[in-house]
């Protein structure tokens, strides 16, 4: 073998991780489950810490934080802070619809400014810049963000407490799967057109 013979090494492609639903929806759980038996505070404070581990094994699991997950660990801690030091479950409540309307402004800003937020947060997906995918699905985000914060603005005013949780872990999740849905339908069709292409 040559030794002046240059050897290019690839570096492997992080591979997907198995434990991706157990990073996103574990926090919500634990939330609800010490909700249940010990409060609003404890379960808020419980909420912040496994965000927060979640974040850090995602970083230790994929060498890499989604910046969807980034975002929101930053907002859970921040109105969980807020919860916890001012000892009143109204920032909480409010965080989801702080954070979705925060979400439809800056991604909706930028399109209308002619950038593209959400090829950005999905940089996974090669599609060429002109393509009409982003379209839809910059409309699809903005709707699915503006939807969750109607339906939790609804239900902290009108519910108890304890009903509020029940809904931010499985209601306001049962609206995300649904767009998310929509979402790889989308997904589907603009790839089978490639194909077919």
């Amino acid at each position: 073998m040559n030794p002046n013979t240059e050897t290019e090494i690839k570096q492997p492609e992080p591979k997907p991780n198995k434990w991706r639903s157990a990073l996103e929806f574990g926090p919500l759980l634990l939330f609800f489950g010490v909700n249940y038996f010990y409060g609003i505070y404890a379960g808020t404070a419980s909420l912040v810490g496994a965000t927060i581990l979640a974040l850090i094994m995602s970083w230790h699991l994929e060498r890499r934080i989604p910046k969807m997950a980034a975002i929101g660990c930053v907002m859970v801690v921040f109105f969980g802070g807020l919860t916890i030091l001012m000892e009143d479950d109204f920032y909480i409540k409010i965080k989801p619809t702080v954070a979705s309307l925060a979400i439809a402004i800056a991604i909706m800003g930028g399109y209308m400014l002619g950038m593209n937020p959400i090829r950005a947060m999905m940089e996974q997906l090669k599609m060429p810049d002109e393509s009409g995918i982003w379209r839809e699905l910059t409309f699809s985000f903005v709707g699915m963000m503006l939807t969750i914060a109607a339906a939790n603005e609804l239900a902290w005013r009108n519910l108890t407490t304890e009903q509020w949780v029940t809904f931010k872990v499985f209601g306001l999740t049962g609206i995300s799967l649904l767009f998310g849905v929509v979402i790889m339908f989308i997904l589907h069709r603009y790839q089978k057109d490639m194909d077919i292409d």
